[in-house]
């Protein structure tokens, strides 16, 4: 009987607790880009001399990152494998590309033009913000596997911006130099050495160049888009996944509608129209695909203005489960 009493005050204990458990567990992985829930393999930009075919299409990748307006102590941006002339590297004859990572804070940040611009390199403008740390990499083997931290930065660096409710960094990475692919992850850190979240932080980019993992039977990739109040249609983009995948919108009205998938080297797109349901909160576009081998491709979503919205790193509202409607009938 006290076995099953202690039992029973532990059980009770652990399910008031669950709420705190479950909130640092999506915190924790709101902190890495890419997250565990999207079950991408890692980030790749490819240097300026790559075949676009390869899966990039233009050799630079912007990521913004949120912190909520009540931190104050300092945060770090910590990059794995930043080097590219490791083992994870898609290597394209010997290693010679070099890959720059900035960072930006302050007004215009996010807000200035082209900030949020998913194909920059079509209009290309000067970066907005204000530069805070850069540093380039070659192939040095004393980051291939591990970590580069950029910080201390200070909270209010970051441009605040009121609709997120937070200070807001970005990171650009970019090709420089060569042809191979430089394969990297993020963490947003409160500490220097260490993975420790901030506390309510995420991440979040309008323009996603990723790496899908090769399938030992099957493999399914989650974009999750955040689709605001004022969306009536999106238009969903993507480049290079060469026909080899088929993708589906999940949503609280969609049961896994299809969406177009492009071929080799080549953008395509389709639209579709949003429901009330499904504003104020994410969209989860799954990509499915069996293929043995890595494939590199970019996505991007529009609404109906032609403005771009952005795939968050743990999806607002949490990942969205379609909601039957049940017709209730009584027969006499």
């Amino acid at each position: 009987m006290l076995l099953t009493s202690i039992s029973k005050l532990q059980l009770r204990r652990l399910v008031a607790l669950l709420p705190w458990l479950l909130a640092a567990a999506v915190g924790a992985q709101a902190q890495a880009v890419p997250n565990p829930g999207e079950n991408i393999e890692c980030l790749i930009t490819f240097g300026p001399r790559a075949d676009p075919a390869w899966g990039d299409d233009d050799f630079t990748q912007t990521f913004f990152f949120l912190v909520p307006q009540g931190q104050r102590q300092p945060v770090y941006l910590r990059v794995y494998d930043p080097d590219c002339g490791g083992t994870l590297d898609s290597q394209k004859g010997g290693f010679d590309t070099r890959t720059s990572f900035s960072v930006y804070g302050g007004p215009g940040a996010h807000s200035g033009a082209g900030a949020r611009d998913p194909r920059p390199a079509l209009k290309p403008i000067p970066v907005t913000g204000r530069l805070l740390t850069e540093k380039t990499f070659g192939s040095e083997p004393e980051y291939n596997g591990k970590y580069y931290t950029f910080g201390p930065l200070n909270p209010l660096e970051g441009e605040l911006v009121d609709e997120f409710k937070g200070y807001v960094f970005k990171v650009i990475a970019k090709g420089v130099s060569g042809n191979d692919g430089n394969v990297y992850r993020y963490f947003l850190s409160t500490s220097a050495v260490v993975n420790s979240p901030v506390p309510g932080g995420n991440a979040f980019t309008y323009e996603y160049g990723f790496r899908l993992p090769p399938a030992l039977r099957q493999a399914t990739v989650h974009l999750y888009p955040f689709v605001n109040d004022r969306v009536v249609s999106i238009k969903q983009s993507n480049y290079d996944i060469d026909g080899e995948a088929k993708l589906q919108v999940f949503s609280v009205a969609k049961n896994g509608q299809p969406a177009a998938v492009s071929g080799n080297k080549e953008w395509t797109s389709s639209i579709i129209p949003i429901t009330d349901k499904e504003r104020g909160l994410s969209l989860d576009f799954r990509l499915t695909s069996s293929t043995k081998t890595p494939n590199d491709m970019v996505f991007y979503v529009t609404d109906q203005y032609d403005s771009a919205l952005p795939f968050f790193a743990v999806p607002i509202g949490g990942p969205p489960r379609y909601r039957y409607d049940i017709d209730m009938k009584i027969h006499r």
